[in-house]
């Protein structure tokens, strides 16, 4: 399985687990760092770490190993590092005063639709 066929597990597995306003932003055009951005929100500190557990359980069971990770004991903006895929899990309030999105606004936004379970996400997807 490809780093390209990666998101689409982290998407369905923080969907399914209750993250809201996922976005993918497809950055390989404008960083060496990654080829793509998922991000997602939780409500708190301990969702988030629940968010981080999930998702590295379900990407673990096809293959995909984090890296590295960040931030968990706080629980405030975990990041997984899986090479060509950067997941950042914040708490709602971390998330808006960082704003990743306004940064890496030269991203292109992936449509996440068709891999998202849940019949509304919370907030905008």
């Amino acid at each position: 399985m490809t780093e390209q066929a990666m998101w689409p597990y982290a998407v369905r597995s923080l969907d399914s687990h209750k993250a809201v306003n996922i976005r993918v932003l497809d950055v390989a055009g404008i960083t060496s760092i990654a080829d793509h951005f998922v991000l997602a929100s939780g409500g708190s500190a301990n969702q988030v770490r629940s968010l981080s557990d999930y998702l590295e359980e379900e990407l673990g069971r096809q293959g995909f190993h984090p890296k590295r990770m960040e931030g968990y004991q706080t629980g405030d903006w975990i990041t997984l590092d899986y090479g060509d895929m950067l997941v950042h899990l914040f708490r709602r309030e971390v998330r808006e005063f960082y704003d990743l999105e306004r940064l890496w606004v030269d991203a292109t936004a992936v449509n996440i639709d068709a891999y998202l379970i849940q019949e509304t996400n919370g907030e905008e997807n």
